[in-house]
């Protein structure tokens, strides 16, 4: 993980939080001398706007899906990896379909480190050290190798002559079935199945206990997947918390750190891996003695007779890095707002993909694509939204959201004080079955908007219908994970943020065999699924920039907190107490239903004719700014660049806590060293979690000043 330098916390944190909220105070009255002539007018503007704009959105979706079709086609043409020249041809595609939208477009290049397979090798050998057979390192499901050969992007270069040992999915309990069996797996080549997390956390526990190499087996079908191994969180290692704004062959143009800095090298995995076909992985579980396998390692398995190693025949693997600073551009399409164009409802995709693909990320693409296009006819047909909307196009997300991160991280304090929310897809559709995650605050407006768009599988029901019945009631996933491009946003920024797909998992994931074809053919033929997305996202991306109250719902995030708490006790010794916790809570609840309250006066008001545009522009900011209050300002324990208190993922891959992130860091620590200091630990994330949730509250009621009532 990256190493910060400890830091005393400043007992005035709290007071920092709100400062920015009495400076916006300032800017809400030029706000008013400069705005409440036009008022009057754009009152009814709105009004109407924000019934119209949905239905006028929705009008628009015949024959969207054609059209979704299309693009898709043409942006899964050829492989387009970030930092390859193939990456250039979809940028402009995408920024040549927004500006034929009408949007108003722009585009933002940056120079991070990126990482590329230069030579690769691997073959089995007696343990004499006499050669039995070369193995393949290519893609069955690529026979003409037109994609980049598959690799793990920062896998260090390394070498490894050594015995194999089979370790399931690479999981810790997995590594400690093989202890119980009495097999060490230090200096030996370890070998293990997709399905055991995240990729880089697999390679970091064979590390730790030793190995020499990962190589990671692909499924039956023929693919290999390819992917990213980076550790410590997203964004180019060389520029952790700015922007890689310099040019590639630039000098002194930008900080960036050197390869050899502790706080770089921590990026990096230690050990060299590298992901082989199902076929390469059975030619060398076949030669593996030892202990048999555990029946329930053998499924998924050609080869179920092997032992579990090490050895006795030896493992050959070599892979050589090559490192580089590329280019890579992140593309644009923006609608001013009519009313508050200082206040931005951000909608994002990425582009970059490790193959063709058809599902991650062109599904998204293509809907995204087909948003723009519905947002260009309501412009010609008068419709300007009350906020600005920001259409964007990311690129090298694959090495670990880069492009979205150092957008982010460039434009931190503007978003901070701007960003209404982030709305996020990444492969829009992979399969059967509608799925989302989001803060809690955009529960109910998912909820209402899921109930007016009908169900792209089940004709006469609406995704809502299929959705409560699939799931046996409303499952809204929690973000905290950092696979896609809401991380900067939301784990960083403190922006509210959703997202959302169809199907649960893609067998093809990182594959030769995301293509169109399988789109086309399996994915969803109709792209019925897509037209779904587009109108979800589309709805959500409206009703943000046209409601004239935020249609934020603190009270959903209290109730989630609330449940956050019981499921917390069952973690914690008898003897630490969740009392603050729960106060704060309460005085949540409080918070949440006044904001909802005088949200409805001002709304009611409004009707009534009165001028209220300071105080629904102030609720509306106070709604916005909240979900920053759950920001650490120096970042949590030894991992700074992740701020969210509550939502960040958790240090440890395998933690059962997906919320309260730096309680469950402190947990998870605390089991690696019992004692006391471990449960003052806890304590104190107990009291630091308990002060911003009050933080939270204070800001829905609008003090500016601690004390006030």
């Amino acid at each position: 993980m990256i190493p910060i330098s400890p830091r005393k916390l400043s007992m005035n944190h709290s007071r920092r939080v709100l400062v920015p909220f009495s400076l916006l105070l300032i800017s809400f009255l030029v706000y008013t001398v400069l705005h409440s002539h036009s008022f009057t007018s754009s009152k009814l503007y709105s009004l109407a706007s924000a019934t119209s704009s949905v239905s006028l959105f929705l009008s628009l979706s015949p024959s969207a899906n054609a059209s979704i079709s299309h693009d898709l086609r043409s942006l899964t043409l050829r492989p387009h990896l970030a930092g390859t020249p193939g990456a250039a041809s979809t940028a402009s595609f995408v920024l040549s379909r927004l500006r034929r939208a009408g949007l108003e477009t722009f585009s933002r290049r940056y120079s991070p480190l990126l990482s590329f397979p230069s030579h690769s090798s691997l073959s089995l050998h007696h343990a004499n050290g006499s050669l039995i057979t070369p193995l393949s390192l290519s893609e069955p499901a690529d026979p003409n190798q037109i994609l980049v050969p598959p690799y793990h992007a920062y896998s260090p270069s390394g070498e490894a002559l050594a015995p194999a040992v089979y370790a399931n999915l690479g999981r810790e309990e997995d590594f400690e079935t093989l202890e119980r069996l009495g097999v060490r797996v230090n200096d030996c080549v370890v070998l293990v199945r997709k399905g055991g997390g995240y990729r880089g956390g697999v390679v970091a526990r064979a590390a730790e206990r030793g190995a020499k190499a990962v190589l990671i087996s692909g499924g039956p079908d023929g693919g290999v997947e390819r992917g990213t191994v980076i550790l410590g969180g997203p964004g180019d290692p060389l520029t952790p918390g700015w922007g890689a704004i310099g040019s590639v062959t630039g000098s002194g143009d930008v900080e960036r750190l050197e390869l050899a800095a502790e706080e770089v090298r921590r990026r990096f995995p230690t050990i060299p891996s590298m992901p082989v076909a199902a076929v390469t992985a059975a030619e060398i579980l076949r030669t593996i003695g030892g202990a048999p396998l555990p029946p329930e390692w053998k499924e998924g398995l050609v080869e179920t007779g092997a032992g579990v190693g090490p050895g006795p025949t030896l493992v050959n693997f070599t892979y050589t890095e090559e490192r580089k600073v590329a280019e890579i551009q992140d593309v644009f399409g923006m609608i001013r707002g009519r009313e508050e164009p200082d206040r931005y409802i951000i909608l994002g995709n990425h582009r970059d993909a490790w193959t063709y693909g058809a599902v991650d990320p062109h599904s998204g693409t293509a809907t995204l694509l087909d948003i723009a296009r519905r947002f260009g006819v309501m412009l010609r047909s008068g419709w300007r939204p009350r906020r600005t909307v920001i259409l964007c196009s990311w690129d090298a997300e694959e090495f670990g959201m880069i492009g979205s991160t150092e957008w982010v991280e460039e434009n931190l304090d503007n978003l901070h004080s701007k960003a209404v929310a982030y709305l996020n897809v990444d492969c829009a559709v992979q399969g059967v079955g509608f799925n989302a995650a989001a803060t809690p605050q955009l529960d109910k407006l998912l909820i209402d908007i899921t109930k007016k768009v009908n169900d792209p599988d089940v004709e006469g029901k609406t995704v809502y219908d299929t959705w409560v019945s699939a799931t046996g009631g409303i499952s809204i996933e929690r973000l905290a994970r950092a696979d896609s491009d809401f991380t900067g946003f939301l784990h960083h920024a403190g922006i509210p943020s959703l997202d959302m797909y169809y199907g649960n998992e893609f067998a093809g994931y990182h594959t030769a065999l995301d293509s169109f074809g399988w789109m086309e053919t399996k994915g969803d033929p109709l792209f019925h699924r897509h037209l779904a997305i587009a109108e979800i996202w589309g709805l959500f991306a409206i009703r943000l920039a046209d409601d004239l109250i935020l249609p934020f719902d603190y009270q959903s995030y209290a109730s989630q907190l609330e449940d956050y708490v019981h499921a917390l006790r069952d973690f914690l010794d008898e003897k630490l107490s969740l009392e603050p916790i729960h106060a704060a809570i309460m005085d949540l609840h409080n918070a949440a239903n006044y904001a909802f309250t005088e949200g409805q006066k001002l709304e009611l008001q409004q009707i009534l004719g009165d001028d209220a545009i300071l105080r629904i522009r102030t609720l509306n900011d106070r709604l916005m700014l909240a979900e920053r209050s759950f920001l650490q300002e120096e970042g949590l324990d030894g991992r700074h660049w992740f701020k969210h208190l509550l939502y960040s993922p958790p240090e440890d891959y395998e933690s059962k806590l997906s919320f309260f992130t730096s309680i469950a860091d402190a947990l998870s620590r605390s089991k690696r060293s019992k004692g006391r200091e471990e449960q003052f630990a806890i304590q104190r994330q107990i009291w630091l979690v308990t002060r911003a949730i009050r933080r939270v509250g204070q800001v829905l009621r609008g003090h500016v000043l601690l004390g006030t009532e």
